[in-house]
């Protein structure tokens, strides 16, 4: 917030030192909907553009969920002969690497010791026993593999004929952005929803079980001739529209919008293809006009 309004307060001239690379009252007159300014200072101001072009659309549907650790790569560890716990080389929470010993039994029936191993390299989640005590054919150790996750996400009865296996999923988790494509779809225990189900390579994303997500679901794709960036659109006098660049000035183009995803929306009128148009920033453009605008009806 605080770079917002100091790049605002010096934007609009009230930063004396940035005052003279903004142009002036008497550049403005006469030219509604104008803004003037040159190249060093729309870069100071982070003013960035971009080219109008074809762009292809996708129609999506969010959907929000959790993380979720999948059967298969979660490990029951146990002795294969009943016995006495000698050594206990693990506990919750470790990280173990396939091979890693984690404990000596001692046999009842031949006395004799044998090793435990890790089958798996991942993290202890449990332990259920000490040494001295007594294996009774039950796990001793459970042992997850992270590197693998799923994501489930809710999918209510609107939903059920818009949603299918093979479908893109583009996902977000805080700050976290990632993709994957839809798995399986399987009913949820006495709920009116179904569960999406997505495969995660977690090996880089450091994800944990439990953890909350969204989703955006895309179920259809169209191409465009013309789009912009959503975020480059402003309103100017009850009207919607970009500022276009040409050399040094930047004019407020009115559009006749259409179709749009998250990110761009479609243009029927209003502009031609390659017009370079200001998608960063540009309520910085609209600030100027407007100040000018105050100014001339002083």
């Amino acid at each position: 917030m605080k770079n917002y309004l100091l790049a605002l307060l010096i934007f609009i001239g009230y930063l004396s030192p940035i005052q003279s690379v903004i142009a002036s009252e008497d550049e403005h007159e006469g030219e509604e909907g104008i803004s003037k300014i040159n190249n060093n200072m729309a870069k100071r101001l982070g003013v960035e553009t971009a080219y109008l072009a074809s762009k292809t659309l996708n129609q999506t549907i969010p959907v929000y969920g959790a993380t979720t650790i999948g059967a298969e790569q979660l490990f029951q560890v146990g002795a294969r002969y009943n016995g006495v716990i000698k050594t206990i080389n693990s506990t919750v929470g470790d990280t173990v690497k396939k091979g890693d010993l984690l404990a000596v039994i001692e046999s009842n029936e031949s006395l004799n010791t044998y090793k435990i191993t890790s089958p798996v390299s991942g993290t202890v989640l449990q332990r259920n026993g000490n040494i001295g005590g007594i294996t009774q054919n039950t796990s001793l150790f459970e042992i997850v593999n992270f590197d693998t996750l799923w994501a489930e996400f809710k999918v209510f009865t609107s939903q059920y004929n818009q949603i299918k296996v093979g479908q893109p999923v583009d996902i977000e988790h805080g700050e976290q952005a990632f993709n994957s494509t839809i798995t399986n779809i399987i009913p949820a225990k006495d709920q009116s929803y179904v569960l999406a189900r997505v495969r995660l390579n977690n090996t880089e994303l450091n994800l944990t079980s439990g953890q909350l997500l969204m989703g955006s679901v895309k179920i259809n794709r169209f191409e465009v001739d013309l789009a912009v960036e959503k975020v480059a659109i402003q309103e100017l006098g009850g009207q919607f529209g970009v500022f276009v660049k040409e050399d040094e000035e930047y004019e407020f183009a009115p559009l006749v919008l259409g179709r749009s995803d998250k990110n761009y929306i479609e243009v029927i009128d209003g502009l031609s293809k390659d017009a370079e148009y200001v998608n960063k920033n540009s309520y910085l453009i609209k600030a100027d006009i407007l100040k000018s605008e105050v100014e001339d009806d002083d």
